[in-house]
């Protein structure tokens, strides 16, 4: 792969600015942040040229409990503004994709114009659920018609998963990236399809990370028991979903994972990405693109396929960028 080839469609960004706005007003302690908030451009644009990757699409974090309108607005405002900042100072290295909110769909719209209007964000991006409440719900619909008329690219990502009426959630001592996020983003891949999401949304982009989750290791047995799922899920409808949806290598992907996923899904709907820098940069630059590269499965069409060309084709405003 050529140095500055790949797309990256899987790249956390916490703004510094924004963590010095949100630690002014009490509502973040960097102390007490993960690690992986401290980005950094030179760290950022230094596994970049490692790993080959031309251009990284940053999802904004806001880790904040921000619970008011105005604040949560300025605080988009701040972290969206820093993330055109970066962009305009790395021509062609950066792109961004701007947040929408699942349990307030005006802070949403806001963000959308925004975002996209304003600040030239490439898509949106969202939690796969909120509240126990997962991507596809009939709480959604205006929104996702508003994106639908937008003909949005929709970059998910999981949660941790929610607790049950005893206050336990996943299994103690183990980390939520671990099992519990894949978890999260299959239940809303399957809201999805029972809900018909992408039959009455068309022209929206969904890409699920880190292969997808659960979803295509399990769609047979989706498909063969989702009679019994309210509402219940037609015979063949999974498989169909599975090449409409997106799916990025994030995770890090095993390559004994690849077998399954080219035999499941659209092999032009997979996304090279990286989950940088929640996924360190020495595993990504020592172990998971050099899996990548030298997987036995992915021919060198393949490859370039996932690596930038499947990229360019969902999002073809990067290519002039």
């Amino acid at each position: 792969m050529s140095l500055a080839g790949r797309i990256d469609v899987h790249h956390h960004f916490t703004a510094p600015a924004w963590l010095d706005w949100a630690e002014a007003r009490g509502a973040v302690s960097r102390d007490k942040l993960p690690w992986w908030t401290r980005w950094d451009v030179n760290a950022a644009l230094e596994v970049m040229d490692k790993t080959g990757i031309g251009t990284s699409v940053m999802t904004v974090a806001m880790l904040g409990r921000l619970r008011e309108r105005a604040e949560r607005q300025e605080s988009a405002r701040v972290a969206l503004g820093a993330a055109a900042d970066v962009v305009e100072a790395h021509p062609g290295r950066f792109a961004f994709f701007t947040p929408v909110f699942l349990d307030d769909l005006e802070l949403s719209s806001w963000s959308v114009r925004h975002g996209l209007d304003e600040l030239g964000a490439i898509g949106v991006s969202t939690r796969t659920s909120m509240d126990g409440v997962f991507l596809g719900d009939e709480s959604h619909d205006r929104l996702l018609q508003e994106l639908n008329e937008r003909h949005a690219v929709i970059s998910t990502h999981p949660m941790d998963v929610p607790a049950g009426k005893d206050g336990a959630a996943g299994l103690p001592g183990m980390p939520p990236f671990v099992c519990d996020f894949l978890l999260d983003t299959t239940r809303a891949a399957i809201n999805l399809i029972r809900n018909g999401t992408l039959d009455r949304y068309p022209n929206l982009s969904f890409i699920l990370p880190h292969g997808g989750g659960f979803l295509p290791y399990m769609a047979t047995r989706l498909d063969l028991f989702g009679g019994r799922i309210t509402p219940p899920i037609e015979p063949g409808r999974v498989r169909d979903h599975l090449h409409r949806f997106y799916f990025d290598t994030a995770g890090p992907m095993s390559p004994s994972a690849t077998p399954t996923l080219l035999a499941t899904v659209d092999p032009d709907r997979i996304l090279f990405g990286t989950d940088w820098p929640p996924t360190p940069s020495h595993v990504i630059v020592d172990s998971v693109v050099p899996a990548l590269d030298g997987d036995a499965c992915l021919s060198e069409e393949l490859l370039q396929g996932i690596n930038r060309e499947n990229a360019l084709r969902l999002m073809p405003s990067l290519a002039r960028r």
